[in-house]
Protein backbone atom coordinates (compact mmCIF):
# COMPACT_ATOMS: atom_id res chain seq x y z
CA UNK A 1 0.00 0.00 0.00
CA UNK A 2 2.71 2.60 0.91
CA UNK A 3 4.93 1.58 -2.19
CA UNK A 4 1.25 2.68 -4.23
CA UNK A 5 0.62 5.66 -2.42
CA UNK A 6 4.74 6.82 -2.85
CA UNK A 7 4.30 5.88 -6.95
CA UNK A 8 0.62 7.57 -7.02
CA UNK A 9 2.43 10.73 -5.59
CA UNK A 10 5.24 10.93 -7.61
CA UNK A 11 3.42 10.53 -10.35
CA UNK A 12 0.88 13.52 -9.03
CA UNK A 13 3.90 15.54 -9.12
CA UNK A 14 5.53 14.78 -12.07
CA UNK A 15 1.91 15.52 -13.61
CA UNK A 16 1.82 18.65 -12.35
CA UNK A 17 5.16 19.73 -12.90
CA UNK A 18 4.51 18.99 -17.20
CA UNK A 19 1.24 20.68 -16.98
CA UNK A 20 2.44 23.50 -17.15
CA UNK A 21 4.28 22.96 -20.19
CA UNK A 22 1.70 20.93 -21.78
CA UNK A 23 -1.02 23.62 -20.87
CA UNK A 24 0.16 25.53 -23.57
CA UNK A 25 0.03 23.04 -26.21
CA UNK A 26 -3.01 21.82 -25.04
CA UNK A 27 -5.48 24.61 -26.38
CA UNK A 28 -5.12 26.18 -29.33
CA UNK A 29 -5.28 29.64 -31.02
CA UNK A 30 -8.88 30.16 -29.93
CA UNK A 31 -8.27 29.18 -26.61
CA UNK A 32 -10.12 25.87 -26.91
CA UNK A 33 -8.92 22.71 -25.16
CA UNK A 34 -7.50 20.40 -27.78
CA UNK A 35 -9.87 17.17 -26.85
CA UNK A 36 -8.55 14.91 -29.12
CA UNK A 37 -4.73 14.67 -28.47
CA UNK A 38 -4.90 16.14 -24.95
CA UNK A 39 -7.61 14.44 -23.49
CA UNK A 40 -9.46 15.15 -19.80
CA UNK A 41 -8.38 13.15 -16.61
CA UNK A 42 -10.19 10.50 -15.32
CA UNK A 43 -10.72 9.83 -11.97
CA UNK A 44 -9.02 6.76 -11.87
CA UNK A 45 -9.73 3.37 -10.05
CA UNK A 46 -7.28 1.35 -7.54
CA UNK A 47 -5.68 -1.27 -8.81
CA UNK A 48 -6.11 -5.32 -7.72
CA UNK A 49 -4.96 -6.53 -4.90
CA UNK A 50 -4.28 -10.19 -3.06
CA UNK A 51 -5.12 -11.40 0.33
CA UNK A 52 -6.86 -7.93 1.54
CA UNK A 53 -3.36 -5.51 1.02
CA UNK A 54 -0.83 -6.93 -0.92
CA UNK A 55 -0.74 -5.17 -4.64
CA UNK A 56 -0.99 -7.44 -7.76
CA UNK A 57 2.12 -5.60 -9.22
CA UNK A 58 4.03 -7.34 -6.31
CA UNK A 59 3.30 -11.21 -7.75
CA UNK A 60 3.46 -10.35 -11.29
CA UNK A 61 7.17 -9.41 -10.21
CA UNK A 62 7.64 -12.71 -8.71
CA UNK A 63 5.85 -14.48 -11.33
CA UNK A 64 8.46 -13.69 -13.98
CA UNK A 65 11.24 -15.11 -12.09
CA UNK A 66 9.38 -17.80 -9.85
CA UNK A 67 6.44 -18.51 -10.76
CA UNK A 68 2.73 -18.79 -9.04
CA UNK A 69 4.12 -20.06 -6.18
CA UNK A 70 7.14 -17.67 -5.80
CA UNK A 71 5.35 -14.46 -3.69
CA UNK A 72 3.81 -17.09 -1.12
CA UNK A 73 7.15 -19.10 -0.73
CA UNK A 74 8.97 -15.15 -0.11
CA UNK A 75 6.43 -14.26 2.27
CA UNK A 76 6.13 -17.49 4.26
CA UNK A 77 9.89 -17.56 4.26
CA UNK A 78 10.84 -13.66 5.22
CA UNK A 79 7.76 -14.23 8.17
CA UNK A 80 9.94 -17.24 9.54
CA UNK A 81 13.14 -15.54 9.23
CA UNK A 82 12.25 -13.25 10.85
CA UNK A 83 10.61 -14.84 13.84
CA UNK A 84 13.32 -17.57 13.97
CA UNK A 85 16.05 -15.02 14.29
CA UNK A 86 13.66 -13.24 16.86
CA UNK A 87 13.84 -10.20 14.65
CA UNK A 88 10.24 -10.03 14.98
CA UNK A 89 9.46 -10.51 18.68
CA UNK A 90 5.88 -12.43 19.51
CA UNK A 91 5.28 -10.57 22.68
CA UNK A 92 1.62 -10.03 23.96
CA UNK A 93 1.19 -6.94 21.53
CA UNK A 94 2.00 -9.69 18.81
CA UNK A 95 -1.22 -11.31 19.66
CA UNK A 96 -3.48 -8.02 20.66
CA UNK A 97 -2.25 -7.23 16.11
CA UNK A 98 -3.51 -10.94 15.81
CA UNK A 99 -6.54 -10.63 17.24
CA UNK A 100 -6.94 -7.20 16.14
CA UNK A 101 -6.51 -8.27 12.36
CA UNK A 102 -9.07 -10.92 12.53
CA UNK A 103 -11.80 -8.58 13.16
CA UNK A 104 -10.56 -6.23 10.61
CA UNK A 105 -10.50 -9.27 8.20
CA UNK A 106 -14.19 -10.26 9.44
CA UNK A 107 -15.09 -6.47 9.64
CA UNK A 108 -13.90 -6.22 5.88
CA UNK A 109 -15.84 -8.93 4.79
CA UNK A 110 -19.06 -8.13 6.83
CA UNK A 111 -18.97 -4.21 6.48
CA UNK A 112 -16.97 -3.87 3.73
CA UNK A 113 -19.35 -3.85 0.41
CA UNK A 114 -22.29 -1.21 2.02
CA UNK A 115 -19.15 0.76 2.87
CA UNK A 116 -17.61 0.93 -0.12
CA UNK A 117 -20.91 1.32 -1.99
CA UNK A 118 -21.38 4.13 0.51
CA UNK A 119 -18.06 5.92 -0.07
CA UNK A 120 -18.40 4.94 -3.63
CA UNK A 121 -21.59 7.01 -3.89
CA UNK A 122 -20.31 9.81 -1.90
CA UNK A 123 -17.01 10.26 -4.32
CA UNK A 124 -19.59 10.19 -7.18
CA UNK A 125 -21.67 12.93 -5.68
CA UNK A 126 -19.09 15.01 -5.34
CA UNK A 127 -17.69 14.13 -8.73
CA UNK A 128 -21.01 15.16 -10.11
CA UNK A 129 -21.27 18.48 -7.98
CA UNK A 130 -18.14 19.31 -9.42
CA UNK A 131 -18.77 18.70 -13.39
CA UNK A 132 -22.04 20.21 -12.55
CA UNK A 133 -21.52 23.85 -13.58
CA UNK A 134 -19.10 22.69 -16.55
CA UNK A 135 -22.13 20.38 -17.60
CA UNK A 136 -24.28 23.58 -17.42
CA UNK A 137 -21.99 25.78 -19.26
CA UNK A 138 -21.63 23.14 -21.92
CA UNK A 139 -25.41 23.02 -22.22
CA UNK A 140 -25.57 26.99 -22.33
CA UNK A 141 -22.79 26.89 -25.04
CA UNK A 142 -24.93 24.36 -26.82
CA UNK A 143 -28.27 26.33 -26.89
CA UNK A 144 -26.12 29.57 -27.99
CA UNK A 145 -24.87 27.62 -30.71
CA UNK A 146 -28.22 26.00 -31.72
CA UNK A 147 -30.12 29.79 -31.50
CA UNK A 148 -26.52 31.31 -33.63
CA UNK A 149 -27.78 28.31 -36.34
CA UNK A 150 -31.31 29.65 -36.41
CA UNK A 151 -30.54 32.85 -36.54
CA UNK A 152 -27.91 31.79 -39.69
CA UNK A 153 -31.08 30.19 -41.03
CA UNK A 154 -33.17 33.42 -40.26
CA UNK A 155 -30.94 35.57 -42.17
CA UNK A 156 -30.64 32.93 -45.07
CA UNK A 157 -33.74 33.39 -45.58
CA UNK A 158 -33.94 37.29 -44.98
CA UNK A 159 -31.52 37.31 -48.39
CA UNK A 160 -34.44 34.79 -50.08
CA UNK A 161 -36.84 37.67 -49.05
CA UNK A 162 -34.42 40.71 -50.10
CA UNK A 163 -33.67 38.81 -53.64
CA UNK A 164 -37.71 38.12 -54.42
CA UNK A 165 -38.50 41.69 -53.36
CA UNK A 166 -35.66 43.07 -55.63
CA UNK A 167 -37.60 40.70 -58.36
CA UNK A 168 -40.44 42.35 -57.78
CA UNK A 169 -39.08 45.65 -57.95
CA UNK A 170 -36.94 44.96 -61.29
CA UNK A 171 -40.42 43.39 -62.54
CA UNK A 172 -42.38 46.63 -61.66
CA UNK A 173 -39.71 48.57 -63.55
CA UNK A 174 -40.26 46.64 -66.33
CA UNK A 175 -44.01 46.81 -66.25
CA UNK A 176 -43.92 50.55 -65.97
CA UNK A 177 -41.72 50.85 -69.11
CA UNK A 178 -43.75 49.08 -71.26
CA UNK A 179 -46.50 50.78 -69.69
CA UNK A 180 -44.92 54.08 -70.62
CA UNK A 181 -44.14 52.06 -74.16
CA UNK A 182 -47.30 52.04 -74.70
CA UNK A 183 -48.76 55.54 -73.64
CA UNK A 184 -45.68 56.74 -75.80
CA UNK A 185 -47.22 54.68 -79.07
CA UNK A 186 -50.50 55.71 -78.29
CA UNK A 187 -49.56 59.45 -78.39
CA UNK A 188 -47.72 59.40 -80.55
CA UNK A 189 -50.46 57.47 -83.38
CA UNK A 190 -53.17 59.79 -81.99
CA UNK A 191 -51.08 62.37 -83.28
CA UNK A 192 -50.21 61.17 -86.41
CA UNK A 193 -53.62 60.26 -87.09
CA UNK A 194 -54.80 63.78 -86.36
CA UNK A 195 -52.14 65.09 -89.03
CA UNK A 196 -53.56 62.69 -91.60
CA UNK A 197 -56.98 63.70 -90.99
CA UNK A 198 -55.86 67.72 -90.77
CA UNK A 199 -54.15 66.72 -94.01
CA UNK A 200 -57.22 64.85 -95.78
CA UNK A 201 -59.48 67.75 -94.40
CA UNK A 202 -57.51 69.87 -95.71
CA UNK A 203 -57.43 67.93 -99.18
CA UNK A 204 -61.27 67.58 -99.63
CA UNK A 205 -62.05 71.71 -98.65
CA UNK A 206 -59.34 72.24 -101.51
CA UNK A 207 -61.35 70.11 -103.55
CA UNK A 208 -64.62 71.77 -102.86
CA UNK A 209 -63.29 75.17 -103.22
CA UNK A 210 -61.44 74.27 -106.37
CA UNK A 211 -64.65 72.76 -107.82
CA UNK A 212 -67.12 75.98 -106.65
CA UNK A 213 -64.31 78.12 -108.08
CA UNK A 214 -64.21 75.97 -111.56
CA UNK A 215 -68.55 75.78 -111.45
CA UNK A 216 -68.71 79.24 -110.36
CA UNK A 217 -66.33 81.27 -113.32
CA UNK A 218 -67.85 78.13 -115.89
CA UNK A 219 -71.34 79.42 -114.92
CA UNK A 220 -70.39 83.41 -114.99
CA UNK A 221 -68.47 82.70 -118.27
CA UNK A 222 -71.75 81.28 -120.31
CA UNK A 223 -74.54 84.10 -121.30
CA UNK A 224 -77.87 83.62 -121.46
CA UNK A 225 -78.02 83.06 -125.54
CA UNK A 226 -75.49 80.50 -125.09
CA UNK A 227 -77.37 79.10 -121.95
CA UNK A 228 -80.69 79.17 -124.16
CA UNK A 229 -79.23 77.20 -126.82
CA UNK A 230 -77.57 74.74 -124.62
CA UNK A 231 -81.28 74.35 -123.34
CA UNK A 232 -83.24 74.04 -126.93
CA UNK A 233 -80.21 71.55 -128.06
CA UNK A 234 -80.97 69.54 -125.05
CA UNK A 235 -85.17 69.05 -125.34
CA UNK A 236 -84.10 68.72 -129.34
CA UNK A 237 -81.84 65.75 -127.87
CA UNK A 238 -84.47 64.41 -125.58
CA UNK A 239 -87.27 64.30 -128.29
CA UNK A 240 -85.03 62.99 -130.78
CA UNK A 241 -84.46 59.94 -128.22
CA UNK A 242 -88.23 59.24 -127.30
CA UNK A 243 -89.74 57.83 -130.39
CA UNK A 244 -86.91 55.24 -129.96
CA UNK A 245 -88.09 53.76 -126.75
Amino acid sequence: MLSRVALRSAAARQSASTALVARSSATDVAGVRDEKNFPRPVRGEPGKVRLGFVPEEWFQFFHSKTGVTGPYTFGVGLATYLCSKEIYVMEHEYYSGLSLLVMIYVAAKKLGPSISAYLDKEVDAVEAGWNEGRAETIKSLEDAIAEEKKSQWRAEGQELLVQAKRENVLLQLEAAYWERLMNTYTEVKRRLDYQLEKSNLERRLAQRHMVDWIVTNVTKAITPDQEKQTLDRCIADLAALAPRK
